[in-house]
This record gives C-alpha cells, sequence and structure tokens, in this order.
C-alpha cells in the first residue's frame, strides 16, 4: 500500500520594481536570487509595483493564483544597515510630495483600507527569523515602524488580506538595505548576494518548527 506523499509547501516570495532615481530595487533582485526549493518548500516569486493601491491588487491576484502557505514581502530601505524584519503595519498612507509613488501619487494622512484595524502584526516568526540571519552573521534586527510609504501600504494589506480572506496563511514584510552596486557611499549598503542569503536564512526559519 503506498503512502501519499504529504503535499509540499509553498512560500510567496515579492520584491519591488525600481521606484524614484533607481534603476534597480535589491528587494526584487535579490528575491530571484534565491534557489526555487528551500527545504521542504517552493518558492514563487513576483514582483510588485510601488503604486499606492495597486500593490495590493496585485497581491491579491496573486494569493488567489498560488494559494501560498506562507507570504513574505520584501522592500527597499535605504539607509538602513541591516535585514529588518517588520513587526506592525499600520493603516496610514502618508508621503511627501517630493517622493511620490510610481504614479505620482502622495496620498497624505489617508487611511490604507478606511473603516479598517489601526494596526496589524505579522503572524511570522520575526524573532527567529532575525535570530537564524544572526547565526549566519548576517545583520538582522526586528523593526517596529514599517514607514508610511508603499512598503506598509503592502503590508498592511497583506495582513488585513490573510485575516480577512486567508486565515490560515501567515504573512510577514522584511525591509533590505540599500545594495552595493547601487552606489550610496554615504550611506549604509549590503551586496546583494548576502542580501539574498538573509533572505534564505529567514525563510528557512518561517518553515521550521519553533524551538521549545
Amino acid at each position: 500500500m503506498s503512502v501519499e506523499e504529504k503535499p509540499m509547501k509553498k512560500v510567496l516570495v515579492t520584491g519591488f520594481a525600481p521606484f524614484g532615481a533607481e534603476t534597480v530595487n535589491p528587494s526584487y533582485e535579490a528575491v530571484k536570487l534565491l534557489p526555487n526549493r528551500i527545504l521542504d518548500a517552493a518558492i514563487v516569486k513576483a514582483e510588485i509595483p510601488v503604486v499606492f493601491g495597486q500593490c495590493g491588487q496585485v497581491l491579491a491576484q496573486l494569493m488567489a493564483a498560488e494559494h501560498p502557505d506562507l507570504v513574505l514581502m520584501v522592500g527597499q530601505a535605504g539607509g538602513r544597515s541591516a535585514m529588518e524584519v517588520e513587526r506592525v503595519a499600520i493603516n496610514c498612507q502618508d508621503c511627501p510630495p517630493d517622493y511620490p509613488d510610481n504614479t505620482g501619487a502622495a496620498p497624505v494622512d489617508a487611511a490604507i483600507i478606511p473603516g479598517g484595524p489601526a494596526a496589524y502584526f505579522a503572524t511570522l516568526p520575526i524573532k527567529a527569523m532575525v535570530a537564524r540571519m544572526l547565526s549566519q552573521d548576517i545583520p538582522a534586527r526586528i523593526s517596529n515602524t514599517a514607514g508610511t510609504y508603499v512598503c506598509n501600504d503592502l503590508m498592511y494589506r497583506l495582513l488585513h488580506l490573510l485575516a480577512t480572506a486567508y486565515p490560515g496563511v501567515k504573512g510577514g514584510f522584511l525591509h533590505v538595505p540599500y545594495a552595493t552596486s547601487q552606489r550610496h557611499p554615504a550611506l549604509p549598503s549590503m551586496p546583494l548576494g548576502e542580501i539574498a542569503r538573509g533572505l534564505q536564512c529567514a525563510i528557512e526559519a518561517m518553515l521550521l518548527p519553533p524551538e521549545p
């Protein structure tokens, strides 16, 4: 009698398109370097537009098409010096007029989802993710602010979608520094390969059973 194989888990990992004056975005460039399988899970990679609202539409389409077990969204946070796993997303869009999204939109003090909760907490094992990256000598820490730009917009929309339509799926967000190749000498940066290695460590922690 044959034993049915356990279905392979699926992890959706997204990065953003370039924005502003940048021609690349290390979040998606690093995601593309990930293997197609990590531990016992298939890795699905996708690019998200840097556009308020539209980012959530693309995410909803990906969720409906892929039905992942876990979701990790990745974004660039220029000026940060470590891989930062976000703890919380707030229901607020707010950006200065000189820093609009890729369509020119610059919302001020607007709700992401009117009437939605003030905030959602990530449902991934954020401390284990940081610990696994640190164990491999990759600078990492927990962040308590995802900002109010498109990264926070996407994280909030993800967690709202999981809470309302995919209650069995866990998700969260991770910010990465500039890649060294982006040439911002006055600001912290990290080689793209190291960013990808950090992402792989974070995903491994997402998949492994919690330590007692």
